[in-house]
């Protein structure tokens, strides 16, 4: 009898801390709306990114030049290339998108580098994590460094843990915004309109609001680390480093379809380590940088009517 309580008992233990670890990791929420991306397609396979038709044609891939702490990720169309950043020290870089180190400019000005978007020309945003600061830098094309003491910026006295700050930064062409995301402590995705001054150059009218999910009570991830709103469909995609996930969700914030980054998965030999960046190519390929120096490119199969 005693064997046979203490057997149920470290059975009933297992099963609460595997209880427990589904809950944390979110993965009933996880389960069921995968299950209705999947069963619900609708029009998005076509419409959509549709993540489901992303195979990893790039897997792992070491950044030569980058030792670690490679972050946020951007494509800049007009030169065709990727912009990322390196948190420390901060730094940002150009690949081209077989993942290869085209140059470093040394970023002056900034504790901890997190994210980065185009939004211009040679003008992007950078995000700073420990100061909760938004630099608009430019990037000219033979620049070595880059110092942001003198140029633009926005601060965001929002839940202001250190290291628990903007994560990532997408701006959005069409509709003149920006997205911003949080970690965590609570997961947030700000969007701040009101910016003619990051497109035009004239002043700023500042909005800021919080993008939610319109059919989810809460995203299922455990964390947020990066972000691109894809202006050809207008849906914006959610990385999550905790959760190795890519989530699609509609402009009302209806989630779409969702790239597990886990081994065996999407042609991926082994998970996603640390996912810190994300982008879009105009071709549809969906770029990812992982600390500390791994690239990945993902293609869509059949290609996209929106791609180029």
């Amino acid at each position: 009898m005693h064997r046979k309580m203490v057997r149920f008992g470290v059975w009933g233990l297992a099963m609460v801390v595997l209880a427990t670890l589904a809950w944390h990791y979110k993965l009933p929420q996880f389960g069921y709306y995968w299950a209705n991306m999947q069963l619900r397609p609708g029009n998005w396979k076509v419409d959509g990114v549709w993540l489901p038709y992303y195979r990893a044609t790039i897997d792992a891939r070491e950044i030569e030049g980058v030792e670690k702490n490679a972050s946020g990720l951007t494509f800049n169309p007009h030169t065709g290339t990727l912009f990322g950043v390196i948190n420390a020290p901060a730094t940002i870089i150009e690949l081209d998108t077989e993942g290869n180190l085209l140059r470093k400019l040394k970023l002056q000005g900034v504790e901890d580098a997190e994210g980065i978007t185009h939004v211009r020309d040679n003008i992007f945003v950078v995000s700073d994590e420990r100061s909760h600061m938004l630099y608009q830098v430019e990037i000219d094309p033979d620049a070595d460094r880059v110092d942001v003491r003198d140029s633009s910026r926005m601060g965001i006295a929002l839940d202001q843990a250190k290291n628990l700050g903007f994560e990532g930064v997408s701006w959005d062409e069409g509709r003149q915004r920006l997205f911003v995301v949080k970690e965590k402590s609570p997961l947030r995705v700000l969007e701040i309109s009101g910016l003619p001054g990051l497109a035009t150059g004239e002043a700023i009218d500042l909005q800021i609001g919080e993008w939610k999910s319109s059919t989810a009570s809460t995203l299922f991830m455990t964390d947020l680390s990066s972000l691109t709103l894809h202006d050809a469909t207008g849906h914006l995609l959610l990385l999550s480093d905790e959760s190795a996930l890519v989530v699609e969700y509609t402009a009302d914030g209806r989630p779409v379809s969702v790239l597990p980054m886990w081994g065996g998965w999407h042609g991926l030999s082994r998970r996603v380590p640390q996912a810190e960046g994300l982008a879009v190519g105009p071709d549809g390929a969906v770029y990812v940088v992982s600390e500390p120096n791994l690239f990945y490119r993902f293609e869509r199969e059949p290609k996209a009517g929106w791609a180029e």
